[in-house]
């Protein structure tokens, strides 16, 4: 069993009925100035807010849910936690005010290397949101660099390179904040499976930003979160992905994601309770793509070749509660340039 199927359980024993799981949702800026393919507008994030309050679901401290969500635990209590990514200004400045007086936790992931500079949280800001009710403060590494090995890189200059920007982050925090919490967030939501191996071997949870929702069959080295900048947190959508859950595919079946061909091929088996006939997948910038079936093996590949870094398939399932199953797999196109 490799290190990625930690947390992993049967999935003999899996029904389709009330189970719930665990929403991260994952922002950047939250501020009507700053790059809107990475920002939710402040009017948007009070929506979203609402949208949870209205709906009645918890928000919950990250680690405690993840772990829950992991172990199959939530029954059917709806929940959902909420996290950053870089630690910029405007989440002091803009969402922490409006999650501290609803009383939501949240956690920022922090690329310690940024800290103090222009558009960036300061050490004495992180420290004093630190000291908040329901707020923790974790690793985004070092100098938010790509971490999956390159193609030109030797195993050895790789595993230096990601080993210091990991422990770096690590030891920043805990010299600085006196914290040692163990939970990563991949820049760029990028990873491979020996990435995942140095995660798993610190005993920490790697979060990507790949969409969906946590459950029992999920991985703990790569678990989805789903982007709220305004291009994908509209309230329209939201309330499906709020109360979305993991469809139930063993995670240990998921290849990392890096690619051989363009475009890939995705397989993987679901439970005989889940009917091929109403599952619908997706290919970013393609819309909905085919998929071939043998028994309850899917196959599924899109048309074109994409030309981008990252792109995703996603592919999702109606749940019996009205709510939606939901798959999303991450590719990384390693011969394309990094940011």
């Amino acid at each position: 069993m490799t290190t990625r199927s930690l947390l992993m359980v049967s999935l003999a024993s899996f029904a389709l009925g009330a189970k719930a799981d665990l929403v991260v949702l994952q922002y950047h800026h939250v501020s009507d100035s700053t790059p809107p393919s990475t920002s939710t507008s402040v009017s948007l994030f009070e929506g979203q807010m609402d949208m949870i309050e209205d709906l009645g679901i918890d928000v919950v401290p990250l680690e405690s849910g993840t772990r829950e969500a992991l172990d199959g635990k939530l029954d059917g209590d709806k929940q959902v936690a909420i996290t950053f990514d870089d630690a910029y200004e405007s989440v002091y400045y803009s969402a922490a005010p409006e999650l501290d007086k609803r009383g939501y936790p949240y956690t920022i992931f922090v690329n310690t290397d940024a800290v103090g500079s222009h558009g960036y949280m300061t050490w004495e800001q992180l420290d004093e949101v630190r000291e908040r009710n329901g707020v923790t403060i974790a690793n985004h590494s070092e100098d938010h660099g790509h971490l999956a090995r390159r193609p030109d890189e030797s195993q050895d200059a790789w595993a230096q390179r990601v080993e210091n920007s990991l422990d770096t982050a690590q030891e920043t925090l805990s010299d600085r904040l006196g914290i040692d919490v163990p939970m990563f967030a991949y820049p760029y939501g990028e990873f491979d499976e020996a990435l995942e191996e140095k995660v798993a071997e610190r005993g920490w949870l790697g979060y990507g930003q790949q969409s969906g929702a946590i459950g029992a069959t999920s991985g703990a080295t790569r678990l989805p979160r789903f982007p709220m900048a305004n291009a994908y947190g509209q309230l329209n959508s939201l309330k499906d992905k709020l109360r979305s859950k993991a469809l139930p595919v063993d995670a240990n079946e998921l290849p990392d994601g890096v690619i051989e061909n363009n475009p890939p091929t995705l397989e993987f088996t679901t439970p005989s309770n889940i009917s091929t006939d109403r599952l619908t997948c997706f290919a970013s910038g393609q819309g909905r793509i085919d998929f071939e079936t043998a028994g309850n093996t899917i196959m599924l590949k899109a048309p074109e070749r994409f030309s981008s870094r990252r792109f995703r398939y996603n592919c999702t399932h109606p749940a019996p509660d009205g709510s939606f199953y939901w798959l999303s797999q991450q590719w990384l196109d390693l011969s394309k340039p990094e940011d």
